[in-house]
């Protein structure tokens, strides 16, 4: 155990840089949802926007031009998913707070390894999942089973705070996993193909785009899931399993209408 004034500053600078990432990654991410939407439902050519006292036009090319800089959007969530990791760490992972001695709860030890396990391998079973699936509906419910089924089944093992928490932590390790797995990988191959006078394979566009759409929908939970413990009561409580539930549909709702904005 580290001493208590130490975790609290380790607390405070782990969360505060987390927050402000997050709110330029996620800022980013629905800024760029936007402009592409507006770009199919009002002007295919151009966007033009006012802000700050000034005019800004943006224009959608299909291919890179040559001799600009080529601005890449990626660190936010680098810096999102590690400021993350070490905030669970400190809170729950050296804070004491994944077990509370209930029956059937694993050790505290234990408990950590599940966790860590949960965002490992729940981000393999997603990258396979809608790698392999070939129909959106059927991605969505099986996810939605899965995502359910994982809930319950940490909240038997250690503390519902614990276990909503790395659900999560699993949500948004998905969601960094995309940008730097699947996101970035296809966007370098098609500036690749641009470069050499190719024209980029649609295919890794569409795939990257897939999983963009992916972020927007998995945030607005992550989002519940992060602050839930600031409502215990009512998250935690007797039909904290209905709660889950009903709350992540919520959010995704809430994901599609800002998207359709």
């Amino acid at each position: 155990m580290i001493p208590y004034d130490v975790q609290e500053w380790l607390n405070l600078a782990f969360r505060w840089t987390h927050i402000f990432a997050a709110i330029m990654w996620v800022g980013a991410t629905y800024y760029f949802t936007w402009l592409d939407r507006r770009f199919h439902t009002t002007d295919p050519e151009q966007v033009w926007m006012v802000h700050s006292g000034g005019f800004y036009v943006v224009n959608k090319e299909k291919m890179p031009a040559a001799g600009h800089t080529l601005h890449w959007f990626k660190w936010e969530a680098m810096i999102t998913w590690l400021s993350g990791v070490m905030l669970i760490t400190v809170v729950y992972y050296l804070g004491g707070l994944m077990v509370d001695g209930s029956p059937g709860q694993l050790s505290k030890g234990w408990a950590v390894v599940a966790g860590i396990a949960t965002m490992i391998l729940g981000y393999k079973v997603y990258d396979v999942l809608w790698l392999t699936v070939k129909n959106d509906l059927v991605g969505i419910v099986i996810s939605y089973v899965l995502l359910v089924g994982l809930a319950y089944g940490l909240t038997q093992i250690m503390t519902p705070r614990a276990a909503f928490l790395h659900v999560g932590a699993l949500l948004g390790t998905c969601m960094f996993a995309n940008v730097w797995e699947r996101i970035l990988p296809a966007q370098r191959k098609m500036v690749a193909a641009a470069s050499t006078g190719a024209i980029p394979d649609q295919r890794l566009a569409d795939r990257a785009k897939t999983r963009s759409k992916h972020n927007t929908y998995i945030v607005v939970p992550t989002v519940f899931l992060m602050i839930s413990n600031h409502a215990p009561v009512a998250v935690y409580g007797e039909y904290r399993m209905v709660v889950f539930a009903v709350l992540v549909l919520v959010g995704w709702g809430v994901a599609h209408m800002i998207r359709k904005q």
